[in-house]
C-alpha cells in the first residue's frame, strides 16, 4: 500500500462571478419537440447567452383540445428552470398552443413561477417581427389541420393583418411536422406566398423552417418570418444582442422596440 493521503481544504481565496454565463434564456418546450433546442443553439446560444430548457407533457394529435391541456403545466415547467434565479427571457415554444390558450394566459402562468421575466410566445414574436417589416398584408403557411389552423387565422386577423392566403398541410403529429425536409418547406412556401403580400409567416416551432428562411426569401423575394426565427430574434434583443446577422434571414437585420 502507498502512503496514506489525507484530503485537505485549501484556503486559497476564490473569486465568484455573479452568473456563470452573462445572460440566461429559459425555454419551455413540448416533450415531443425536436426543433426548438437545435434552432436556439444555432441562433441564440453563445459564450454570453445560456439556454436552460424544461420539457412539459404533451400528447398528439395536435388539436385545440390537446393544446389547451398544456396550460396547467406551464407554471410547473417554468419553475423547473434555475429555481430561485432570474432569467433575462423565457419562451414558451408552441405557436398553436399560444394561440388557443392566449398570450396573456401563458404570460400569467409562467410569471407565477418566474415573476418579472419577459415572456415570449411565438405568435406574439411573429406579430412584432411582421411589424418590423411594416407588413400589413401577409400570407400564412402552417403544418396543422384546418381545425387547428383556423384559430391562428383569427388571431392574426385580430392583430390587424390582412390575410391574402392561408395554407395548411393537414398534419396532426408534431413529430411528423419536424421531419418535413427544408427543401419541401421551400417549395411549399413558394406556393403559399400570394404575389401581392408584404411578407410570409410560417407557423410552428416543430418545423425546420428557420434554417430554410434565407432560401425561401430568395425564392419569393419577400421577408419570411417563422416561429423559431421570430422567438430567437425577440430573445436576442431582450438579451441586448442587436448585431445584424443577415445570414439567418432578413429579420435578423431588423431592430425590435420594447417588449
Amino acid at each position: 500500500m502507498g502512503i496514506p493521503i489525507k484530503v485537505t481544504q485549501t484556503m486559497t481565496p476564490l473569486g465568484f462571478d455573479d452568473r456563470p454565463i452573462a445572460k440566461r434564456v429559459g425555454l419551455v418546450i413540448l416533450a415531443t419537440d425536436h426543433t426548438t433546442e437545435p434552432d436556439f443553439q444555432r441562433m441564440v446560444a453563445s459564450d454570453t447567452i445560456g439556454l436552460y430548457t424544461a420539457r412539459i407533457p404533451y400528447a398528439n394529435p395536435t388539436t385545440p383540445e390537446n393544446l389547451r391541456r398544456m396550460q396547467p403545466e406551464l407554471t410547473v415547467g417554468a419553475g423547473l428552470i434555475l429555481p430561485g434565479e432570474n432569467l433575462d427571457a423565457i419562451c414558451y415554444s408552441c405557436t398553436s398552443a399560444s394561440v388557443v390558450i392566449g398570450d396573456d394566459a401563458i404570460e400569467s402562468a409562467i410569471k407565477a413561477a418566474k415573476p418579472g421575466v419577459p415572456v415570449i410566445t411565438p405568435p406574439l414574436a411573429a406579430v412584432r417581427a411582421l411589424h418590423a417589416f411594416d407588413a400589413r398584408r401577409i400570407s400564412v403557411l402552417t403544418p396543422y389541420t384546418v381545425e387547428t389552423s383556423t384559430p391562428m387565422l383569427a388571431y392574426f386577423q385580430a392583430k390587424g393583418f390582412d390575410i391574402a392566403r392561408f395554407t395548411c398541410f393537414g398534419l396532426e403529429d408534431d413529430r411528423e411536422m419536424a421531419r418535413i425536409t427544408p427543401a419541401s418547406l421551400v417549395a411549399a412556401a413558394t406556393e403559399a406566398m400570394a404575389p401581392d403580400c408584404d411578407a410570409l409567416f410560417i407557423s410552428c416551432t416543430a418545423l425546420r423552417a428557420a434554417i430554410a428562411a434565407p432560401q425561401i426569401e430568395a425564392a419569393i423575394g419577400k421577408p419570411v418570418v417563422t416561429s423559431n426565427l421570430a422567438t430567437a430574434w425577440a430573445t436576442l434583443h431582450l438579451c441586448g444582442e442587436n448585431q445584424p446577422r443577415p445570414e439567418l434571414g432578413q429579420l435578423m437585420t431588423r431592430s425590435m422596440g420594447a417588449w
